[in-house]
Protein backbone atom coordinates (compact mmCIF):
# COMPACT_ATOMS: atom_id res chain seq x y z
CA UNK A 1 0.00 0.00 0.00
CA UNK A 2 1.38 3.36 -1.01
CA UNK A 3 0.47 6.21 1.32
CA UNK A 4 -0.45 9.57 -0.16
CA UNK A 5 0.66 12.73 1.67
CA UNK A 6 -2.90 13.16 2.98
CA UNK A 7 -2.88 9.59 4.33
CA UNK A 8 0.50 10.15 5.97
CA UNK A 9 -0.75 13.36 7.60
CA UNK A 10 -3.85 11.60 8.92
CA UNK A 11 -1.82 8.74 10.40
CA UNK A 12 0.64 11.15 12.03
CA UNK A 13 -2.18 13.32 13.37
CA UNK A 14 -4.09 10.31 14.75
CA UNK A 15 -0.89 9.16 16.44
CA UNK A 16 -0.50 12.55 18.11
CA UNK A 17 -4.13 12.59 19.20
CA UNK A 18 -3.82 9.05 20.56
CA UNK A 19 -0.87 10.02 22.74
CA UNK A 20 -2.97 12.87 24.18
CA UNK A 21 -5.79 10.40 24.95
CA UNK A 22 -3.47 8.04 26.79
CA UNK A 23 -2.92 5.63 23.89
CA UNK A 24 0.54 4.71 22.65
CA UNK A 25 1.40 6.70 19.50
CA UNK A 26 2.24 3.65 17.39
CA UNK A 27 -1.00 1.92 18.48
CA UNK A 28 -2.97 4.97 17.33
CA UNK A 29 -1.04 5.02 14.04
CA UNK A 30 -1.85 1.34 13.45
CA UNK A 31 -5.50 2.10 14.08
CA UNK A 32 -5.43 5.07 11.71
CA UNK A 33 -3.85 2.97 8.95
CA UNK A 34 -6.45 0.24 9.35
CA UNK A 35 -9.22 2.82 9.38
CA UNK A 36 -8.21 4.32 6.03
CA UNK A 37 -7.24 1.02 4.41
CA UNK A 38 -9.78 -0.25 1.90
CA UNK A 39 -8.80 -3.89 2.34
CA UNK A 40 -7.97 -5.83 5.52
CA UNK A 41 -4.25 -5.82 6.29
CA UNK A 42 -1.90 -8.39 7.80
CA UNK A 43 0.54 -7.53 10.56
CA UNK A 44 3.43 -7.83 8.09
CA UNK A 45 1.77 -5.33 5.74
CA UNK A 46 1.25 -2.91 8.63
CA UNK A 47 4.93 -3.26 9.57
CA UNK A 48 6.00 -2.52 6.02
CA UNK A 49 3.76 0.52 5.53
CA UNK A 50 4.41 2.15 8.91
CA UNK A 51 8.02 1.05 9.32
CA UNK A 52 7.35 -0.39 12.77
CA UNK A 53 8.90 -3.46 14.37
CA UNK A 54 6.87 -6.68 14.17
CA UNK A 55 6.68 -6.94 17.97
CA UNK A 56 5.39 -3.37 18.22
CA UNK A 57 2.67 -4.07 15.64
CA UNK A 58 1.74 -7.37 17.29
CA UNK A 59 1.36 -5.73 20.71
CA UNK A 60 -0.53 -2.81 19.18
CA UNK A 61 -2.97 -5.10 17.43
CA UNK A 62 -3.59 -7.01 20.67
CA UNK A 63 -4.34 -3.73 22.44
CA UNK A 64 -6.68 -2.58 19.66
CA UNK A 65 -8.49 -5.93 19.73
CA UNK A 66 -8.87 -5.72 23.51
CA UNK A 67 -10.45 -2.29 23.06
CA UNK A 68 -12.64 -3.72 20.27
CA UNK A 69 -11.39 -1.11 17.80
CA UNK A 70 -10.21 -3.64 15.23
CA UNK A 71 -11.60 -6.94 14.04
CA UNK A 72 -9.77 -10.03 12.86
CA UNK A 73 -10.78 -12.00 9.79
CA UNK A 74 -9.38 -14.96 7.90
CA UNK A 75 -9.13 -15.63 4.19
CA UNK A 76 -9.26 -19.01 2.51
CA UNK A 77 -5.83 -20.41 1.78
CA UNK A 78 -4.08 -17.88 4.04
CA UNK A 79 -3.10 -18.73 7.61
CA UNK A 80 -2.44 -15.10 8.54
CA UNK A 81 -4.88 -12.89 10.41
CA UNK A 82 -6.25 -9.90 8.52
CA UNK A 83 -7.25 -6.80 10.46
CA UNK A 84 -9.82 -4.08 9.83
CA UNK A 85 -10.95 -1.09 11.83
CA UNK A 86 -14.52 -0.41 12.82
CA UNK A 87 -15.95 1.52 9.86
CA UNK A 88 -19.07 3.06 11.35
CA UNK A 89 -18.11 6.22 13.23
CA UNK A 90 -20.87 5.79 15.83
CA UNK A 91 -19.67 2.26 16.61
CA UNK A 92 -16.09 3.55 16.74
CA UNK A 93 -17.00 6.29 19.22
CA UNK A 94 -18.94 3.78 21.34
CA UNK A 95 -15.93 1.44 21.41
CA UNK A 96 -13.56 4.27 22.40
CA UNK A 97 -15.88 5.43 25.18
CA UNK A 98 -16.31 1.88 26.50
CA UNK A 99 -12.55 1.26 26.49
CA UNK A 100 -11.81 4.55 28.26
CA UNK A 101 -14.56 3.91 30.80
CA UNK A 102 -13.08 0.51 31.62
CA UNK A 103 -9.49 1.80 31.71
CA UNK A 104 -10.04 5.10 33.53
CA UNK A 105 -13.32 5.25 35.44
CA UNK A 106 -14.01 1.66 36.47
CA UNK A 107 -10.84 1.28 38.61
CA UNK A 108 -11.69 4.48 40.46
CA UNK A 109 -15.25 3.39 41.09
CA UNK A 110 -14.09 -0.01 42.32
CA UNK A 111 -11.63 1.68 44.69
CA UNK A 112 -14.34 3.94 46.09
CA UNK A 113 -16.73 1.04 46.73
CA UNK A 114 -14.20 -0.88 48.86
Amino acid sequence: MKLTPAMQNFILHWGEMGSRWGVNRSVAQIHALLHISIDPMTADEICEVLGLARSNVSNGLKELQAQRLVKVSRQLGDRRDHFTSIRDMFDLVDAVIAARREREFAPTLRALVK
